[in-house]
């Protein structure tokens, strides 16, 4: 396929959210046309309180699944590689199924309504800080993965064990649902709990880029060139779990997108690592916006959940990545 320029990817990339952006202010059970402010229509409503704080919301999860994919995919040199690899959204969703168990998130109190998304991101950065006491100092790719498959199953039991303990049919139903991933009813305060910490972990993720570059040579020879791992893996760390573990913490679980996005966008830039991590940004954000939409448009009794519609997406997406993996191993 041939190679664009960078700044073209980028161009058409931003027009395509731009696009996007308009089309979910308006998209939706009841559809609401963007000069409705200008006309006095009641539905103005609807896009102020409803709308924008929901689009504004899958363009700062995209970019953080995103962006997270494809560092992760550069800084171990492992094309399967995503968020859930490090185990922090696994972290993340551990912690708030703890609020919910406990009852720790009221919607309608707000005094503790923000508690659900800070037991979110104190469970990721809980995972951080286990994936970097595991890893040590070893300098090896093989230990920091490993270590994000230890979080993953420690996670993950324990979900299942709130679910098997959970004290009534409500609180399970509750878990569930948020376990799935959703944009749904989510307001402007979701946004503020979430984009500072995106914010943060995706600039400590483009600070890995040079290292990332580094290491197509191989540990030893980003090494001869000044990079230090130690560091490098501080800082993806740091940044996945902020980026990742924000999102997780207002969302809830959306899987395949820091899988996908990078591998649309490489046979069009390239697979320069340090390259890949803006575009994958924007096209994480394109991603989850374009599925966002899909799913109110799709006609069912209840709205389809959008972390289930990633999966059933990415799923297929993932089985022929296999493939063509194991292909090139035979």
């Amino acid at each position: 396929m041939r190679r664009l320029s960078p700044s073209a990817v980028m161009i058409g990339l931003a027009a395509a959210l731009a696009v996007l952006g308009a089309i979910s202010l308006m998209a939706g059970r009841v559809w609401v046309p963007l000069d409705a402010w200008r006309t006095g229509d009641p539905g103005w409503i609807i896009i102020l309180e409803l709308r924008i704080p929901r689009t504004l919301l899958a363009m700062v999860v995209g970019a953080a699944l995103g962006m997270s994919g494809a560092a992760l995919q550069g800084y171990t040199r492992n094309p399967l590689a995503d968020p859930g690899v490090l185990g922090v959204s696994s972290m993340a969703a551990l912690g708030a199924v703890v609020s919910l168990y406990f009852g720790f998130y009221v919607p309608a109190l707000a005094g503790i309504a923000w508690l659900m998304p800070l037991c979110a991101m104190a469970g990721a950065l809980i995972g951080v800080l286990v994936l970097i006491g595991l890893t040590g100092s070893a300098p090896g790719t093989v230990t920091f993965v490993l270590a994000g498959v230890v979080l993953n199953i420690v996670a993950g039991a324990g979900v299942a064990l709130a679910l098997n303990l959970a004290p009534n049919p409500w609180a399970v139903n509750e878990i569930v649902n948020w376990l799935m991933g959703s944009l749904t009813d989510r307001s402007l305060a979701d946004l503020q709990m979430a984009a500072p910490f995106v914010a943060v972990g995706l600039g400590l993720l483009l600070a890995t880029g040079r290292a990332q570059d580094a290491l197509t040579l191989g540990e030893a020879g980003a090494q001869s060139l000044g990079i230090s791992l130690s560091r490098t893996r501080l800082l993806l760390a740091l940044g996945v779990g902020l980026a990742a573990g924000a999102s997780v913490a207002v969302t809830g679980v959306i899987g395949f997108v820091g899988l996908v996005t990078p591998h649309l966008l490489r046979p069009f830039l390239g697979p320069r690592p340090a390259g890949l991590l803006l575009p994958s940004a924007l096209g994480g954000a394109v991603i989850v916006l374009a599925g966002d939409i899909l799913v109110r448009l799709i006609p069912s009794a209840a709205e389809v959940r959008l972390g289930v519609a990633m999966a059933a997406l990415g799923g297929p997406f993932f089985l022929g990545l296999l493939l063509v993996q194991r292909r090139r191993l035979s």
